[in-house]
């Protein structure tokens, strides 16, 4: 590895913390002016913003005829998004799940999922289905701001009914405005930037090595881009906004399937192609994960680090896969075995056996 590009992934590092720290500054002092939950600014101007790289990557690829790379980096991002950051901040610090997260949210992320795996069987994704995706991401929005002002109006009402005052209100200043909108796009240029060295550094490395598109976009594209959605709910987390940290993830991964699949689908002419090996193992893994999604968040509404280090390890347990497929190693085999007969059963009754508690608990 040369120094150059040690140099590039160190200045895109840095670039990352620095931006996604005045993001999160700026977003939630943003929900507070404009009278929208920090969750729901989590699930738009964030997620929205710390997917940008992904759109400007997969837009790129797709234009460029490597559809591979476009294709990849929307599926290898969902995975990472949720096994590895959600994994890495409730090891950080347990996270509370917000009941609006598990009741709209997830069920919403799991049938786009489900849509992505259902568009992908033909095995292209064309301009008309890339169209109905992207107005799905208008419908979305739009509806997520719409009832986040209607809730928060009805707690200030109600709020005012029965203490005689409106102390929910906040401060609406135009210098405060001005400033936490700059906060965000200044946070957001300097997050695009930087991840677009990190990709670029670690892009040129895995090329050097032989390592093929679907593999670069599947692990070394999806987590670059996805650096920025780490930066942001890492230190959301810290700061104890956690809605942000949650939503930041999750909308991310509904943006990623409406918007960037979408558009990037419109842009490339003839659609996205979507490879066999896509198709038939890492679409159904990222379909298997929203839905996983259900009972580690619904269990006792908190994921705690048990179930952080869980997600953590599933993510290093499909890289290892992928490593070992690549390299067409002996212990593929065995190891596929293991995952899909022994450890990914035992897990999936653990949560069943701990969902049940919870629920039998609830009903006492």
């Amino acid at each position: 590895m040369s120094w150059l590009t040690i140099g590039i992934l160190l200045i895109g590092f840095i670039m990352l913390v620095v931006g996604g720290e005045m993001l999160v500054r700026g977003a939630t002092a943003l929900a507070a002016i404009a009278g929208i939950t920090p969750l729901v600014i989590g699930l738009t101007v964030v997620s929205f913003g710390t997917s940008a790289p992904e759109l400007a990557v997969s837009v790129q690829a797709g234009l460029a005829g490597n559809p591979d790379i476009a294709v990849s980096n929307i599926v290898g991002s969902n995975i990472f998004n949720t096994l590895f950051i959600i994994g890495l901040c409730a090891l950080v610090s347990p996270l509370i799940v917000s009941v609006q997260i598990v009741r709209r949210e997830i069920p919403i992320m799991i049938g786009v999922s489900l849509l992505f795996l259902l568009m992908a069987q033909d095995g292209r994704i064309g301009p008309i289905e890339g169209l109905l995706l992207t107005l799905g991401i208008i419908g979305y929005t739009s509806w997520l701001v719409i009832s986040s002002r209607r809730e928060t109006a009805a707690a200030r009402t109600e709020y005012a009914q029965a203490y005689g005052g409106d102390t929910l209100k906040q401060p609406r200043g135009f210098s405060k405005l001005l400033l936490s909108l700059v906060l965000v796009v200044v946070g957001l240029i300097i997050l695009v930037v930087g991840a677009r060295l990190m990709v670029q550094g670690a892009s040129t490395l895995a090329r050097a090595l032989g390592v093929s598109d679907v593999i670069i976009g599947l692990t070394i594209v999806s987590i670059g881009t996805s650096l920025p959605e780490v930066v942001a709910s890492f230190i959301a987390t810290i700061k104890g906004e956690r809605d942000i940290a949650i939503g930041n993830v999750i909308g991310s991964n509904i943006f990623n399937i409406l918007s960037i699949l979408g558009i990037s689908s419109m842009v490339t002419p003839g659609g996205l192609a979507v490879a066999e090996s896509i198709r038939e193992f890492d679409l159904p893994i990222m379909v298997l994960v929203a839905l996983i999604c259900l009972p580690v968040f619904c269990t006792g509404m908190l994921i705690d680090r048990w179930r952080g280090g869980l997600l953590l390890a599933y993510y290093f347990a499909y890289t290892i896969y992928l490593i070992l497929d690549e390299t067409e190693h002996a212990a593929l085999p065995s190891y596929y075995w293991a995952l899909g007969y022994v450890v990914i059963p035992i897990t999936l009754i653990t949560l069943a056996i701990f969902s049940a508690r919870d629920l039998w608990k609830l009903a006492r």
